[in-house]
């Protein structure tokens, strides 16, 4: 058993339980995923991070040495995804009237446990509380020079979940396996080995310019070749040592 917190739908507090990858211990009785109305398991600001996987810089090839580009980035790129975004497992990811399809971004959520600034990456661990999975989700589109909140920021666009699992129950944060399934057929498969800028890297870059705060998420990144999916799939994305994030996508109002 590992050892998580998660936030059940009808509590105001959460709860540190223990799990397995498709169970949780509640009341001293197992209980499959499926059968549990969960809440989003974290409070603070979601920071996501672009091009942080080699292979999503070297998708760009030479666009990233002209305009608008004219260079690779010299640090870490990031964008916000709002609370009206925020969405837990099992929800209705919605697809806004007249888009075809989204974008499925799977993600390592880096959940912070305090206070965090001028965090050298030696020390980086200690401001950790544990990590979620993240589908940042977003709308096609084509320039990554200056995120588009319109195209990112859309209500239901950021299922988060399970639920944090405690950083002294993952091996190796930077060498999980991540795999994304729609309609149980597998669409991408990826690995934190493969980041630009690892974990405790990224807090250092980050934190150097501004204060991450406790309850706060910060994103390793998407992988490069992120899937589509369209009205009515079923969207499952896998983390090694974490668990699985499970959403579907609906049709939306607008």
């Amino acid at each position: 058993m590992l050892k998580a917190r998660v936030k059940l739908d009808d509590s105001e507090f959460s709860e540190e339980v223990d799990i397995s990858y498709h169970n949780i211990i509640l009341n001293g009785k197992s209980r499959e995923l499926s059968q549990v109305n969960l809440d989003v398991p974290v409070t603070g600001t979601v920071y996501g991070t672009l091009l942080n996987y080699k292979g999503s810089l070297e998708a760009l090839k030479d666009q990233v040495h002209h305009p608008p580009y004219n260079e690779p980035p010299k640090g870490p790129v990031l964008y916000i995804k709002p609370k009206n975004t925020f969405s837990a497992f099992a929800r209705p990811i919605p697809l806004p009237a007249g888009v075809p399809e989204l974008e499925i971004g799977a993600a390592l959520g880096i959940v912070i446990g305090k206070t965090a600034s001028k965090v050298k990456k030696a020390l980086a661990m200690d401001f950790i509380e544990g990590f979620t999975i993240v589908n940042d989700v977003s709308i096609p589109h084509e320039s990554v020079y200056r995120p588009a909140i319109r195209f990112k920021a859309r209500d239901g666009f950021c299922p988060i979940g399970p639920w944090v699992v405690s950083k002294d129950s993952i091996s190796d944060p930077d060498g999980l396996g991540i795999r994304v399934y729609i309609n149980g057929q597998l669409r991408q498969e990826n690995t934190t080995v493969n980041l630009i800028r690892p974990i405790s890297q990224l807090i250092e870059d980050v934190t150097d310019f501004m204060t991450l705060n406790a309850g706060d998420v910060l994103l390793t990144g998407v992988p490069e070749n992120a899937p589509l999916a369209k009205a009515n799939d079923h969207i499952r994305i896998e983390i090694d040592e974490i668990g699985y994030l499970e959403n579907p996508i609906v049709p939306g109002k607008n």
